[in-house]
């Protein structure tokens, strides 16, 4: 009878969604998600665009896009956690408009201590989220008024020009080395740091620890406060360092250098695969994250669609990848 009708008889299509179905229980089309729409966006946009894959115009890209990478890679270590930082943007800012004003005091040390700037607004990012024990997001809501404050303020609501002449620095940001720019061998090299913070140091582990379940990490006697702390910390040296690379790039500083890159950033995260509600992802998936959203960028960018409505996709992008990988069980914990 038909109705006994073997599996191998089956419709091509209901054999295709009957594999679709197992590859999902078993979390296989989850992990691969992010990169079959890496590269089918690229061969999307490469079709549209075919001096998009020329070597030129992607090193163009690696350059423009590691400020964003930047971000998202402190994003990641917050978000790992089941945290938020949404001031990193203003924090990078921040960095770009002290480093543009001290570098005729400090020379070559200014880009260093734009970093450190960066850096110090992380930390008082996590002092004050670990010792007034609120939510993530209402102390970064918080910080991102303060840091964009201090940035208007001190900057007079205007971009701070640096000599035409980068010297020290920032004239290496905006050099090349073995044919690739600097600014991408930057963002590299902490994609290889966070790496190995992640998964070789004690601060890694309890990060994922407590993005899996604070509550149980604490009671195993691990001191959570701390090592939160320590993540925001990591998080502002990482957009110190983008505020930086975008002073080098843009030859000034700005109190909005950054403003644009907050929504592509978290959707960088979200879109790689680490979970919003932490313990799953990491630095390796932002990188993939990362290079959907800069593809998807120019895509957007040669099919004519206006900046504002990019953040619109951006938008969208977020609350479509966090509703593929949240972890419903959690979602009463979010922090």
């Amino acid at each position: 009878m038909e109705l006994n009708s073997t599996a191998g008889s089956r419709p091509p299509v209901a054999r295709m969604a009957s594999l679709a179905l197992r590859l999902v229980r078993a979390g296989w089309l989850r992990d691969l998600a992010p990169l079959l729409t890496l590269v089918v966006l690229t061969l999307i946009v490469a079709a549209r665009e075919p001096a998009f894959v020329s070597e030129r115009n992607l090193l163009n890209v690696a350059d423009a896009s590691a400020p964003l990478f930047l971000l998202a890679l402190g994003e990641t270590v917050i978000i790992l956690m089941g945290s938020i930082d949404l001031s990193l943007h203003t924090i990078a800012s921040l960095s770009s408009v002290l480093a543009a004003l001290w570098i005729n005091q400090l020379g070559p040390f200014a880009a260093p201590a734009g970093v450190i700037a960066g850096t110090a607004c992380g930390f008082i990012n996590g002092l004050l989220y670990t010792r007034l024990r609120i939510p993530s997001f209402i102390t970064t809501l918080g910080t991102f008024g303060l840091w964009k404050g201090i940035a208007l303020t001190i900057s007079n609501a205007q971009p701070v020009p640096i000599p035409t002449k980068i010297g020290g620095s920032f004239g290496w940001l905006k050099g090349d080395s073995l044919g690739f720019p600097n600014t991408a061998w930057t963002g590299l090299a902490m994609l290889v740091i966070t790496f190995v913070v992640l998964r070789h140091t004690a601060l890694g582990r309890y990060i994922y620890a407590i993005g899996i379940g604070e509550q149980a990490t604490w009671l195993s006697g691990v001191p959570v406060q701390r090592y939160k702390l320590a993540a925001f910390t990591l998080a502002g040296f990482c957009a110190g360092l983008a505020g930086v690379v975008l002073v080098a790039q843009l030859r000034s500083g700005g109190p909005s250098l950054a403003d644009s890159l907050l929504l592509p950033a978290i959707a960088a995260v979200i879109v790689g695969g680490t979970a919003i509600t932490g313990g799953i992802g990491g630095v390796a998936r932002t990188l993939i994250g990362a290079l959907i959203i800069i593809v998807a960028r120019v895509g957007m960018d040669s099919a004519g669609v206006d900046i504002f409505a990019q953040q619109m996709v951006y938008g969208v992008i977020v609350i479509v990848a966090v509703t593929l990988t949240i972890d419903r069980s959690k979602i009463a914990m979010v922090k």
